[in-house]
Parts: structure tokens; C-alpha cells; sequence
């Protein structure tokens, strides 16, 4: 089956053999014809197999007979992320060069005033993310009322991302009699309790086992210690025939030290997570894209929605928590029929979520044998401080002098002696003056007599 065979418009088909493009994937060829039919739509469907170009070009078709109008989009995407986000935004570009179609771009992460004017002059497309979108809609910057087409993409990461309520409330803003597209890797209980709900009659399509890897993926465990984790990385890097590679990590902290360690051992490394902000984060990706860097490190942010081609590689420095999330990284390589190898190290404390990942698969991941021990290299100061031995030893000129022996009394000590003389100024005080004073005993002479003057009454006879 050719594109042409799908009752594309010649336009579209134009722009979509410029771009390199001649078969449909499984996903493209049974959903773009139920699209065209105006049906609404649940599409089942692994990472990497052409989800975003199956309601995309269908999108383009039947927007191109239409007027727009200010504040009221004529169709609306839902997007996880803003590297999904514009991602898409890259497709319609591509794929609507021959149309004249407008699309707003509706993001968190950078300035809303763009983006009101282009709600303000009409927009046939409007991409966005649901936080960005409600807050535009609360200011009654946006109306919904005119939207007859609605896509959820990557449902199930909304729901992780716990937008399922927002997306609750976007669709009750919405016409009742509109078409909904609803597009994901898995089909977890409210997932399907949400299509149950706004979808109409939909068509269901499955093209692959929900939460299958890709088969031109060579997935491997490795098993490895935390502290051995930097090492074996390095040791893939460079003995596995990498040209690309995105390295995924479970925090965002973890992500930053380890391109930083990855730089200070010679690699060409990028990073991007969600505390940076667009512009960085569009800006690392575009090194990334252009060859600038062959090695890219990320949160699960980017494991969904980063379509670059020719990676070869992906590392899951730690085993993803959730197993959905293990099947959207590792879809990171291995796209549009290319080969790709995947590595997730697993030590002692991932043993049960390799379990769940396993188990949500379908498959066991082969256990991949280091050909030779990885070689110690000296770590920075930042990934492990040196032991007692190893730290360089002073001379005795640059030692500090030894304290006088007051100072080196305990302080609990010191502190009892301070308190005892704070609490007994009088009998210090009386104490020094006994010192200076003479006592009464030491005046008295041997006899015992008195030693005083004699009163005048003693000389005077009774007789």
C-alpha cells in the first residue's frame, strides 16, 4: 500500500514524498481512513511506529476546507510535554507546507504574549499542553466553542502525569458533536474509562500488543552495583560502537552530575530535564539534532516525543520506576525500521521494577556479559573522595602550632569552671580579703590573757 492509496489530497502527497516518505506504517494505513471518515478513534500503538503523522496528515485534509476565526481554534491537540508539543508542530509544518493552514503553539516554559496574539489573528491548529491551556482559557483568552476535532496524544503518560482531570474539564468545554482522536502506547483502566466517556462509538485499533518493544531493538540488562555504574557506562560508551546515544536517568539530579562527570571524562554531552527552562532545553536538543554533541542525557521528560533520527543507542543508567516508561525510552532508538540496542542497568534494589518491566513486556531481557572488566579510571572529586591514605599528607612546616594547654582542656570542663565562678562572685571576693586580713586566733598570746587596755574601775579597791 502507497500513501496514494489513502485518498490523500495530491498536495499532501507532494509534501509528503518531499519528505522522503512513499509506504504508510501499519498505524497510518488503518487510521487515516477511519479519520477521513469523521469517526472517532482509539489507536493502540508502540512508540516509534508513526502515531503522530497517522491523524496528522488526515488533520491537514480536512482542515483545508474551512474558515478561522479570532479566539476560537477549529481543532485542538493534546500534548504530555513540550518536546511532544513541538513535535508535532514540526510535522504540521512539514507535512502543511502546501496548505494555508495557521497553527498556535501553546506551551509553559516561555512567554504567553506570542501566543495570544496568534489565538487573537485565528488558528486552524492549536498544540498545547493542558496547564498552559487552561490558564490561557481561565483569562478568557481562548474559546472552545468552535473546535470540532480533538486529539489526546500519549494518554497514558497524561495520566502519569495526573493531567487526566484537566482533560476532563477541556472536554466539557468542547462541543458535544465533535470528532475525538485518542492515541497511546498502553490502555490502563482510566484510560478507558476516559474514552468511555467523551468518545462516541470509536473505532478501536491495536497494531501492536499494548506496551510491546520494538523488534528491531536489542534489549540488555546489565547487571551492576551503584558505585560500578559510572564505569560500565563508559566502558559501553566507548567499546559498543555508539554514535548516539540518550543516557536515561531517574532524577534530575542524577541527570545533571552525570554529564558533568561524562564531560570531564572527554565525551560529548548534552543534558535536558524539567528544570531548565524551553529555551535550554530547545537548545541542547538542537545540539543534539545538528551533531554538536552524539550524547545526550535526560529525564523522562525527553522519553517521549524526541524524534531524532539515528540514534543508536539507549542507556537507562537506572531502571525506570514505572515499566510503561521503559518501553517509551528505549523507543527512543531503533525508529522508522532502524536498528537499535538498548542497555538498562540494574542493581540489587531494581530487582523488582526490572520484574514489572518484564512482566508488562512479555519478554525476558537477556543478560549482557561485560567482555572484560571495565578499567578504573581516577574519579573527580564531586563522584568519590579519596581515602585517609591517599590524601596528600602536610609538612610539619605547614601544620598548625600546637595549642597551649589551656585551650586544649575540654570545653565541657572549662564551661563547668566558668559557670562555678559565675555563680560565687561574693565568696570569691570574700575570700580574698581573709587573705589580706589576719586572724583573730593568730593574735592571741600563749597565756590566753587578755591583751586589751585595762579599764580605770579595775584600780579602784572595794574597800
Amino acid at each position: 500500500m502507497k500513501f496514494a492509496d489513502l485518498g490523500l489530497s495530491d498536495e499532501l502527497l507532494q509534501a509528503v514524498e518531499s519528505a522522503g516518505y512513499d509506504t504508510p506504517t501499519p498505524i497510518q494505513a488503518q487510521a487515516i481512513p477511519q479519520i477521513q471518515m469523521m469517526k472517532d478513534l482509539i489507536a493502540i500503538a508502540q512508540t516509534g511506529t508513526g502515531k503522530t503523522a497517522s491523524f496528522v496528515l488526515p488533520m491537514i485534509d480536512i482542515l483545508a476546507h474551512g474558515r478561522r476565526r479570532a479566539l476560537m481554534p477549529r481543532s485542538l491537540i493534546l500534548e504530555p510535554t513540550r518536546e511532544l508539543a513541538a513535535q508535532v508542530a514540526e510535522n504540521f509544518e512539514k507535512y502543511g507546507k502546501n496548505h494555508d493552514l495557521k497553527m498556535a503553539l501553546l506551551i509553559g516554559g516561555v512567554q504567553m504574549g506570542d501566543q495570544v496574539k496568534a489565538l487573537n489573528e485565528g488558528v486552524d491548529v492549536l498544540i498545547a499542553t493542558p496547564g498552559r491551556l487552561m490558564d490561557l482559557f481561565e483569562r478568557g483568552k481562548i474559546l472552545l466553542t468552535g473546535c470540532d476535532l480533538l486529539v489526546i496524544d500519549e494518554a497514558d503518560r497524561m495520566l502519569d502525569m495526573g493531567f487526566i482531570p484537566d482533560i476532563e474539564t477541556i472536554c466539557s468545554k468542547l462541543p458535544p458533536n465533535r470528532q475525538t482522536l485518542l492515541f497511546s502506547a498502553t490502555m490502563p483502566p482510566p484510560i478507558k474509562k476516559l474514552a468511555d466517556k467523551f468518545l462516541t462509538n470509536p473505532k478501536y485499533i491495536e497494531v501492536a500488543r499494548p506496551a510491546s518493544a520494538n523488534i528491531n531493538i536489542a534489549q540488555h540488562k546489565v547487571f551492576v552495583t551503584p558505585r560500578k555504574k559510572r564505569e560500565v557506562l563508559r566502558h559501553l560508551l566507548r567499546t559498543d560502537d555508539v554514535r548516539t546515544a540518550i543516557i536515561f536517568a531517574n532524577r534530575k539530579t542524577t541527570v545533571r552530575e552525570l554529564a558533568k562527570s561524562l564531560k570531564q571524562h572527554g565525551f560529548a554531552v548534552g543534558e535536558i530535564h524539567g528544570d531548565m527552562d524551553q529555551s535550554q532545553r530547545l537548545a541542547e536538543l538542537q545540539l543534539f539534532k545538528d551533531g554538536h554533541i552524539n550524547i545526550l542525557c535526560a529525564s523522562d521528560v525527553a522519553a517521549r516525543g524526541l524524534d531524532v533520527k539515528g540514534v543508536s543507542h539507549v542507556f537507562n543508567f537506572d531502571t525506570p520506576w514505572h515499566p510503561d516508561d521503559y518501553v517509551h525510552r528505549i523507543g527512543r532508538t531503533g525508529r522508522a525500521g532502524a536498528k537499535g540496542r538498548a542497555f538498562t542497568f540494574v542493581s540489587d534494589e531494581d530487582a523488582e521494577a526490572i520484574a514489572n518491566v518484564e512482566k508488562l513486556t512479555g519478554m525476558k531481557i537477556p543478560v549482557f556479559t561485560l567482555d572484560a572488566e571495565p578499567k578504573a579510571e581516577a574519579e573527580t572529586e564531586s563522584e568519590e573522595r579519596p581515602a585517609r591514605s591517599e590524601r596528600p599528607k602536610r609538612s610539619s612546616r605547614e601544620r598548625e602550632p600546637r595549642k597551649p594547654a589551656r585551650e586544649e582542656r575540654p570545653e565541657r570542663e572549662q564551661a563547668e569552671r566558668a559557670e562555678t565562678r559565675k555563680a560565687r562572685p561574693e565568696r570569691r571576693d570574700t575570700e580574698r580579703r581573709n587573705e589580706r586580713r589576719p586572724r583573730f586566733e593568730d593574735t592571741q598570746p600563749d597565756d590566753g590573757g587578755w591583751n586589751g587596755p585595762i579599764p580605770g574601775f579595775l584600780n579602784v579597791s572595794a574597800l
